[in-house]
């Protein structure tokens, strides 16, 4: 099976999978994080989790919640929390569209990846999403199916 073309200018330190699954991702924003040294440090170890991740906005700043990134071990004293909130950096008519999209019915931001371009910046991928219902995600995992069965019946 073919594999999807990864991007040559990015080092992906975590994806979050399961939010395609949960949610439908309407609109993908890239975002600058605000780190620490340490921070820094453990994300070019991976030792980062994505999985509950999602932004706000919040008296006209964007903040990433939930994103977990792990002591890193060669420090003692400097180190940071693990789920503290980072700021986001956006400029300011990204705010404020997002802002008008979040105060809508259903819609959330969803961190998809945490990665560092080509300049070594730490970027979070963010998914404007609508939540997905039972019935939506069955449907789902059915065309994900036969789209598999369709591509193993072709003959090479």
């Amino acid at each position: 099976m073919p594999r999807r073309q990864e991007d040559p200018d990015r080092l992906i330190v975590c994806r979050n999978r399961r939010a395609l699954h949960d949610y439908f991702v309407e609109d993908r924003i890239e975002a600058g994080l605000v780190l620490v040294g340490t921070e820094v440090k453990s994300l070019r170890e991976r030792r980062a989790d994505i999985k509950d991740a999602y932004a706000v906005i919040e008296r006209g700043e964007g903040w990433l919640l939930n994103l977990s990134i792990s002591p890193w071990p060669g420090s003692k004293y400097f180190n940071h929390p693990p789920e503290r909130r980072r700021k986001l950096l956006l400029n300011r008519r990204e705010l404020q569209r997002l802002a008008i999209a979040l105060k809508q019915r259903g819609y959330t931001l969803v961190a998809l990846e945490v990665y560092f371009n080509q300049r070594n910046r730490a970027k979070v991928l963010l998914g404007l999403a609508r939540g997905k219902r039972k019935y939506d995600k069955r449907e789902t995992i059915r065309e994900r199916e036969e789209e598999r069965a369709a591509r193993r019946e072709e003959p090479e």
